[in-house]
């Protein structure tokens, strides 16, 4: 009896995942091993896991992205300081699920500075600074990423009662931005100043904010403080 010839939408019927895929691509070359030389075999071997990768890679793109916006839902939901425990529980194991079965989505990148923040909720806040760290090395590179996590990494430590490592982040913060964030962390410093009996060093954050952001919506706030100090 002649084999039934394994047609094109058969081939590609059902399930779009990689180990699917790759066993239709076994079916694929056994149907057609005697139409192939070694080295056609050896090409179309190539581009069929090459496919298979693409389409299994694309699946779990879009999986996870499904998964996140479920998660980010809820993460929106409990942005009230008022959300009990068990509501940022919940949230924090939608995120997991994330990570956990769509870790080589692009989304999945983005997990580690909302369960930081839901850790900081938590008042957890080594966990939360492991989180935005993990962020900081392997997430976006680009602005405004890394002086967002160092914001944050520094108010963690500032609750958490660190207040001279919460200076050496936000001074990291004012030598590689000069902007928005740059100006949040140079108020974020005028505050922690006086905390460590160092009022001179916020004065003159201070006077540097008012002399170089003449713009800012935050400079009624920092004229505010320097009068405060009598400067």
């Amino acid at each position: 009896m002649a084999k039934k010839k394994v047609t094109r939408k058969e081939l590609l019927k059902g399930p779009d995942e990689f180990l699917t895929f790759s066993a239709r691509a076994a079916i694929f070359l056994k149907a057609h091993s005697t139409q192939l030389s070694y080295a056609g075999i050896a090409v179309v071997v190539g581009i069929l896991v090459y496919m298979g990768v693409s389409a299994y890679l694309n699946r779990i793109n879009t999986k996870g992205l499904e998964a996140y916006n479920v998660a980010y839902s809820a993460f929106l939901d409990n942005m009230d300081k008022k959300a009990d425990q068990k509501s940022l529980e919940k949230t924090e194991k939608l995120f997991e699920k994330v990570v956990q079965q769509y870790g080589r989505s692009k989304v999945s990148r983005l997990v580690a500075p909302q369960v930081a923040y839901i850790k900081y909720r938590e008042k957890k806040y080594d966990e939360a600074i492991t989180l935005y760290e993990k962020f900081l090395k392997e997430g976006p590179r680009d602005y405004p990423y890394p002086s967002l996590s160092r914001l944050a990494i520094a108010e963690c430590y500032e609750q958490k009662g660190d207040l001279q490592k919460a200076v050496e982040i936000l001074n990291i913060v004012v030598s590689d931005e000069d902007g928005f964030f740059k100006e949040q962390a140079m108020l974020a410093l005028a505050r922690i100043y006086p905390l460590l009996n160092q009022k001179e060093k916020a004065v003159k954050v201070l006077k540097e904010f008012v002399s170089k952001y003449k713009a800012s919506p935050f400079l009624p706030l920092a004229k505010a403080h320097l009068a405060e100090y009598g400067s």
